[in-house]
């Protein structure tokens, strides 16, 4: 039987440079992160892809905002379903295009996906996530006074503004995705964290949130049993002492090494936080192995080669 590996990409990796947003460019970009998922379909891996939507949905809200005096402001889940459906789309096309080159006869299918929040987090008094384009210290103080925005200095990359990101309690379309993967499909899910949504009167209602992609990942990977998390990022390897003059590169850790150097405040929020975070539950709930690397690494780092590989104890 296949295994099963869930792949976390990321929203900003698909845009490779400030210039170059446009869906062409970001299509161009898509297309070459498929060639490394391809070869791990060649290794025998039955692919499940979740994806970030950070600068996509912020770029929507920003449509929204310029067009306000004409038509009513965008909902923010409905911003995301329509990230996740556009970049799904964009991610199916180049991923069965690579397919038919390379004389694989497999399907790829995109599940628009809500995922249950609590309405009561934490986290929709406190906004921390992330979306939307960079922007310099007075482009953000500007953004402030005249629209509202909570903006906060992301890693040492500019200022970003932040909406609540509540955790993800349950992934409402779980057992069609299951089924799907059951199947032999390569399946795409979960995109920008899920669509968050939160039970009102027994019923189901959008909410104003992006959910963390990574938490998704985790625990979608968990859900199914899969036998590896792998999350592409802007670096090759995890470090602890980031940008430092000791920077160490870490290549194979345990669960407890890596809880210690979470505790230890090594890992930015915002950043890689979240992805190792996402990890160390994946790995909590009875995973074995995730791997956090550059999206053009992925082939070489399941191989052993490239990585830092995180492993349960």
């Amino acid at each position: 039987m296949s295994k099963t590996v869930v792949i976390a990409l990321g929203g900003n990796s698909f845009i490779k440079d400030n210039d170059k947003i446009s869906v062409a460019d970001q299509l161009e970009v898509i297309k070459n992160s498929c060639k490394p998922i391809v070869k791990l379909v060649k290794h025998g891996f039955n692919v499940v892809i979740t994806h970030g939507n950070g600068p996509q949905v912020g770029f929507n809200l920003l449509r929204s905002e310029a067009a306000r005096d004409q038509i009513p402001p965008q909902p923010l889940d409905v911003a995301v379903a329509e990230t996740q459906g556009a970049l799904g789309y964009m991610i199916q096309q180049a991923l069965k295009s690579e397919y038919v080159r390379q004389g694989i006869n497999k399907d790829v299918v995109t599940v628009v996906t809500q995922v249950l929040v609590d309405a009561d987090d934490p986290a929709f008094r406190k906004p921390e996530k992330p979306i939307g384009p960079f922007y310099s210290k007075e482009q953000a103080e500007k953004l402030m006074n005249e629209k509202g925005w909570n903006m906060v200095e992301d890693a040492g990359r500019g200022y970003r503004r932040v909406v609540a990101s509540p955790r993800p309690v349950k992934i409402v379309e779980y057992q069609a995705i299951r089924a799907l993967v059951e199947k032999g499909y390569t399946v795409i899910c979960c995109g920008g964290g899920g669509i968050p949504v939160i039970v009102d009167s027994e019923s189901l209602e959008g909410a104003a949130a992006v959910i963390d992609k990574d938490r998704v990942a985790s625990l979608l990977a968990c859900l199914l049993q899969a036998d590896l998390l792998i999350i592409p990022t802007g670096v090759s390897k995890v470090s602890l002492n980031y940008r430092k003059p000791n920077q160490i590169d870490l290549d194979h850790i345990s669960l407890d090494e890596a809880k210690a150097h979470l505790e230890q405040g090594h890992f930015a929020a915002g950043s890689m936080r979240p992805k190792m975070e996402a990890a160390i539950s994946f790995l909590e709930s009875g995973g074995r192995k995730a791997i956090i690397t550059l999206p053009e690494m992925i082939e070489d780092a399941v191989l052993g080669n490239a990585g830092t590989h995180i492993l349960a104890n």
